[in-house]
């Protein structure tokens, strides 16, 4: 696999192409946003781990940087919640889902995707950002994959979900997470399936982490989801 660093019109992000990438062939594509405090970098190992050969991997950078310790920096899609409300602008979050909107305009017209032919997914807070980016995008996600995240606002979600809603949506959480605790994604199945979804859950022994199982049921369910490049007519 391939991996090269840009910069997009809004956003930073790592592209990561299959083994024999052919320019002249269509792929699916697969878009991963990582949690707060890490980088574009830290969920790019994935990519071999899900499929090496038929898919083309984003891994957006997160706008808004952090002093995650001396000399270290992080990066988040919203504040972290130590910042105090009043010192947040109210369309902060509803600025970074444009950003990211652009670029996902701009991958998937950069790899002449076909419309729906994609997956977003994210961790944690990435998490939260594809809930709030990909339930109201259905005709550019063919599904979404949320690991170890909540469900936003609930209000303010169910007013942006289309009519449609048998988008496919995985979710997987540890039991043992102690940052975001295992209540808040049965909370979030809870939500999706009241509003009209079938998400397929799972729950693992793990902390807030990916553990291997989660990769192999989420591997398989990608396929299943999106097959892959070899598997399309």
């Amino acid at each position: 696999m391939q991996a090269r660093q840009l910069e997009g019109k809004t956003l930073h992000y790592i592209a990561v192409e299959p083994d024999g990438y052919d320019p002249d062939r269509t792929y699916p594509m697969i878009i991963l946003l990582h949690g707060f405090g890490a980088h574009m970098g830290d969920l790019a190992s994935l990519a071999p781990a899900i499929d090496a050969e038929s898919y083309v991997y984003i891994f957006p950078n997160a706008p808004i940087p952090f002093e995650i310790g001396p000399g270290a920096t992080g990066f988040g899609w919203t504040y972290p919640r130590h910042i105090p409300q009043e010192l947040r602008r109210a369309d902060d979050v509803d600025s970074v889902v444009e950003m990211l909107a652009v670029l996902v305009d701009e991958v998937t017209e950069s790899y002449a995707i076909e419309q729906g032919q994609a997956i977003l997914g994210g961790f944690s807070q990435g998490g939260m950002m594809t809930y709030r980016y990909g339930l109201p995008n259905p005709g550019l996600f063919k599904g979404l994959v949320v690991l170890s995240a909540v469900v936003p606002d609930s209000g303010t979600m169910r007013d942006t979900l289309p009519k449609e809603r048998s988008q496919p949506i995985f979710v997987g959480h540890g039991t043992g997470d102690m940052v975001v605790t295992v209540q808040s994604a049965r909370d979030a199945r809870d939500f999706l399936e009241a509003e009209g979804y079938a998400p397929e859950y799972h729950e693992y022994p793990m902390a807030h982490e990916i553990s291997q199982q989660t990769l192999t049921d989420l591997a398989q369910w990608i396929r299943q989801t999106l097959p892959p490049v070899r598997m399309q007519v």
